[in-house]
């Protein structure tokens, strides 16, 4: 029965001491370089008042919310690769997913979010201060995280609501749903089932706000006058752009379609850009593809 389960075996990634130990070099360097990077935006958006909008505010909360979606993840990685040991409790398993169901749930919201920010400010700039007010900016904030509870209570309670027996082996590099659900010796269809209307509802709604958002900014885009214009508006928008195809890209084929327990070694594969790479990459496609974040930079650095 899965109360008397203690502990779990975490057998994803099966390789060699010396290969073992390159794994730990690279989530620890991957992971460093996360928090240096976010922590970064974090600090040039609370240092230059001219940052401070609404479109900035949503960029600094994901900047938080990207340390603590790695954070989950990536050190406990590290340290099994670096030690060999494999052992994660039962209390730790349900904690580090419930933590990263919620940071991932309330990613995928605030790409919606900034989404909407941006169609706005380009749509409807007019209206922008008065539509986009620090009550409204708030509340949004608020209601992806409310959004990202309710979410990870809901995959939590069920898969650990599963029976556990035999070798108790998670094929993978931490306690994601799928895996830890391909570990039982359950019957998991009503699982599956449930996995796939919440998160296939969650993706499907946020991607929605994001293509339709996108979709009017193009046309407004189109329709501007100057190349200037158009350039600028481009420009404000392609890092954000980014970032959404390659997040949603990956957690659709992890979450939103049948099967996504059926293969292991996908699953590795795929987790590693979505847990670790994507909030590794964040900062820099921000940075680099941002004129006021590298001005702000370049003042900062001056300093």
């Amino acid at each position: 029965n899965h109360t008397k389960v203690t502990e779990f075996i975490l057998v994803g990634f099966k390789s060699h001491p010396g290969s073992q130990l390159l794994l730990s070099v690279l989530f620890s360097t991957t992971y460093l370089v996360t928090v240096v990077g976010n922590a970064c935006v974090i600090l040039i958006i609370r240092m230059d008042s001219k940052l401070h909008t609404p479109m900035y505010f949503f960029l600094e909360n994901l900047s938080v919310l990207d340390i603590c979606y790695s954070s989950v993840i990536t050190p406990k990685a590290a340290l099994t690769f670096l030690l060999g040991r494999r052992i994660i409790s039962y209390n730790g398993c349900a904690s580090q997913m419930f933590f990263f169901s919620l940071f991932g749930t309330t990613e995928a919201f605030f790409l919606a979010v900034m989404a909407y920010d941006r169609f706005t400010a380009i749509c409807n700039p007019l209206l922008y201060q008065i539509i986009m007010n620090k009550r409204l900016c708030v509340f949004m904030v608020m209601g992806s995280y409310l959004s990202g509870c309710i979410n990870c209570a809901i995959q939590t309670g069920f898969t650990f609501s599963l029976s556990f027996c035999g070798p108790k082996e998670i094929e993978h590099f931490f306690c994601d749903v799928p895996a830890v659900m391909h570990a039982s010796c359950s019957d998991t269809l009503v699982n599956e089932i449930v996995m796939l209307a919440v998160c296939g509802s969650i993706i499907v709604s946020t991607a929605l706000v994001v293509f339709i958002s996108y979709g009017y900014i193009i046309i407004t885009i189109v329709q501007m006058p100057s190349a200037e214009s158009r350039h600028k508006a481009f420009s404000t928008c392609s890092s954000h752009m980014l970032a959404i195809t390659l997040f949603f890209g990956t957690v659709f084929f992890m979450y939103a379609q049948p099967g996504a327990t059926s293969s292991p070694e996908k699953s590795n594969a795929i987790s590693i850009l979505y847990t670790i790479v994507i909030p590794m990459l964040n900062p820099f496609i921000y940075i680099l593809r941002n004129k006021e974040i590298k001005v702000s930079l370049k003042k900062q650095l001056k300093r």
